[in-house]
């Protein structure tokens, strides 16, 4: 059975406790492996071993490196706001176990004889649950930065606060065009609407099953999922959107002056909110926890085998952002501010009036009404004012313009001039 918003809060008090237990240590596990799963594929497309001493194929080394945090000294700087100083790591980790809570791992299954949906809880406005959290965990990047009273983590606390603005409004109208396919907030009746818009089976003749054509969100709408996928990375400081920590720039950005299980709390939210911004990826745009290719009413959908269908769907999703970080170089910061506020925020509100046209001519089977928005956007960027281009003004013009006295400044593309030792040694090569 797929769950739907009325099979929520019916649960006993110990199902509830065992759900958010299984939450907690899923998250707790799926940061360990996404540790490890980062170090090694970045070995390999850098053509070295990468972790391989502690455990088998050292599965044992982020495990390590978490107790070798939590013994390390724990060092207050002086000037810092000690009690903020301690609450931001603590802000940010509690927003990113938080989010996930509203994720479908599967149907409805028996747990200890109690029927009860593979998801902590749902309500309504889900997705806009996860946006919230994502929102209020930048406080604990940009609190931390402040608090530590160092110019570095000031500046990578700023910048974090510049970017969430920047790129939360790109990746909430992504999901606006989801909003509209499937008319509801709720995570699991959105992974529902998804599996009802799934193509007429065919018959398998081999094993007599019923063979679906999958019909994701992500084929429906691959403009808002590209969107998504591009502001996810910003919204985590991800590389190449990693300003807030560029170590090149800020030493360490935010998290400078934290050492010992507060720099870990930091590690244990980046990485939670990863997974956090995959799994919902996940539930959006590619069936949630449905096995591509058969009914929710298969038997592959069925009890407890769609946890390892999301689990896998995750890690692929987990895949892109360690691909990304060993291949992309980081971006300029006006560059990056640019890129969020002119090209993917009005390509996603173009995108969605499309969508709108679409939609509406699909309900009264008027066409006109679609292309009414598409020929207006059209028509608006075919006459919208172009820049003008400037008059490049000879030196001497400049120079004449200036006001008698004042001093001469050099233009940004002059030429460094030769020094006079320089001049001098050339001269002498030339005489001999």
């Amino acid at each position: 059975m797929m769950p739907t918003l009325a099979d929520f809060g019916k649960d006993v008090w110990w199902i509830v406790l065992i759900k958010v237990l299984a939450v907690f240590v899923f998250l707790v596990v799926m940061t360990l492996f996404t540790i490890w799963y980062e170090r090694r594929v970045v070995a390999r497309m850098q053509v070295r071993p990468g972790p391989n001493r502690n455990g088998p194929f050292g599965l044992l080394q982020s495990l390590a490196d978490g107790l070798k945090l939590a013994f390390k000294e724990d060092i207050m700087p002086l000037k810092a706001d000690k009690v903020v100083f301690f609450i931001a790591p603590v802000i940010s980790t509690i927003c990113a176990f938080t989010a996930f809570a509203i994720m479908p791992f599967g149907p409805i299954v028996s747990l200890f004889g109690q029927k009860t949906p593979l998801q902590l809880t749902d309500i309504p406005v889900a997705v806009l649950l996860v946006l919230a959290c994502s929102g209020l965990g930048i406080y604990g990047i940009v609190l931390s930065g402040w608090a530590s009273g160092s110019t570095y983590p000031l500046l990578g606390g700023l910048r974090s606060s510049a970017q969430m603005i920047s790129y939360e409004v790109a990746m909430g109208l992504s999901i606006v065009a989801v909003f509209m396919m499937s008319g509801t907030m709720s995570t699991s009746e959105i992974v529902k609407a998804q599996a009802e818009s799934s193509q007429t089976t065919v018959p398998d003749v081999l094993g007599g099953w019923s063979f679906t054509t999958p019909n994701w969100y992500v084929v429906l709408l691959l403009p808002s999922f590209i969107i998504y996928a591009i502001s996810a990375v910003g919204e985590t400081n991800r590389a190449p959107f990693d300003l807030p920590e560029a170590e090149s720039e800020l030493v360490g950005g935010f998290h400078t002056e934290y050492s010992s299980l507060k720099f870990a709390l930091f590690f244990l939210a980046e990485y939670i909110n990863m997974v956090t911004v995959s799994g919902l990826a996940v539930t959006l745009f590619f069936g949630g926890w449905r096995f591509p290719g058969f009914g929710p009413e298969h038997a592959i959908n069925q009890g407890w085998l769609p946890v390892l269908w999301f689990t896998i769907k995750l890690l692929i999703a987990l895949f892109i952002f360690v691909w990304l970080r060993g291949t992309l170089p980081r971006l300029r910061y006006d560059q990056f501010m640019r890129f969020g506020w002119k090209v993917l925020i009005p390509a996603n509100l173009v995108w969605i009036v499309v969508l709108a046209g679409i939609k509406t001519s699909q309900n009264t089977d008027n066409l006109l009404w679609a292309i009414i928005p598409v020929a207006l956007l059209l028509l608006g960027a075919l006459f919208w004012p172009s820049k003008k281009k400037a008059v490049e003004v000879p030196m001497e013009k400049q120079v004449a313009k200036r006001p008698a006295g004042s001093y001469p400044v050099p233009p940004i593309d002059l030429e460094v001039p030769v020094s006079p030792r320089a001049r001098r040694i050339t001269a002498e090569r030339e005489v001999v």
